[in-house]
Parts: C-alpha cells; structure tokens; sequence
C-alpha cells in the first residue's frame, strides 16, 4: 500500500554518502523535527533524472529552502557512491542524497516499481514527498514525465 498524506514516514536504515565512505541514516533521524523535501527517482545518471528532475532541485534549492524547509533529499535505488558521483556531477551539494540499494526504503512507502523489463530490477517510483516531523504533507506520483514531483511542483505546495 502507498503512503498518503497524514501518514508517517516508516523508519528505515539506508545509506547516505558521507566523509569519503557510504553511512548508515536512519529514516526516522533524518525526518525527525524537521520539514523534509524528498524526491525520488528511478536511477541516477539516466536520462530523465539528469536532464530535468535534478537540476529542477539543484536550481530551486534556495528557494525551497527559504520556504521553512531544513533539508531537501534524492532518494534512488543506487549505491552511495553512485549517489555520491551523481551529486558531483549535478552540483547538488544542497541535497542530501539516498542510497536506497536494496529497495527497502521504496517498498516501505510502497512506491516501488518492477524495472527488470529494462534489465533494471526493482527501483523507485518517480515521486516527490514533503513531510513535517515525519508526517507526509504532499506527496506526487508521476507515473511519465515530472510533473507531480517536479521542483516547480513542490515549490508552489510549500
């Protein structure tokens, strides 16, 4: 079942990039007492993501942070130093990148998507959340395109 809005987000251990090194992060921590923009894409470096999802975020991240926003987060099913890499190449130094490599983080929002017909396995949903002290405020599911996830999208929620 998919999260909804007024639901809280479900706490699970997944990776983040950090000094030199993939660390753990717990969901709940990193949501806890802060409002939380996430977004979540297929994969890092496709086509899609690179050229529109990302640099929406990287180009608006001063502005939804202005907004009373703490943290801005990319969720993927990749490794961190996949995420670590993507974010060099992006200029995302603003977003805290998610290292989503088993799915379980997707799965638990149930926002998971079967991907193995394009040699993908499982990945993520296209999606974009904000959520305050872990409750889900909005949450866009785009099933083609960026539309409902896109930062444009999120900013005009806020």
């Amino acid at each position: 079942m998919t999260i909804g809005v007024g639901e809280r987000i479900p706490d699970v251990t997944i990776k983040t990039n950090g000094s030199g090194r993939p660390e753990d992060i717990s969901t709940a921590e990193l949501f806890a007492g802060k409002r939380v923009v996430m977004f979540a894409v297929p994969g890092a470096f496709t086509p899609g993501c690179s050229n529109t999802h990302m640099p929406g975020f990287v180009i608006n991240a001063d502005n939804i942070l202005a907004k009373g926003v703490d943290t801005i987060a990319c969720m993927a099913v990749n490794d961190a130093f996949v995420m670590d890499a993507w974010q060099k190449q992006q200029n995302a130094e603003k977003i805290v990148m998610l290292a989503d490599g088993n799915a379980e983080f997707a799965k638990a929002l149930g926002l998971d998507m079967d991907a193995s017909g394009g040699g993908m396995g499982t990945r993520s949903k296209r999606f974009a959340l904000i959520a305050n002290d872990g409750v889900v405020e909005y949450l866009g599911v785009d099933t083609k395109g960026v539309e409902k996830s896109s930062a444009e999208t999120v900013f005009a929620q806020l």
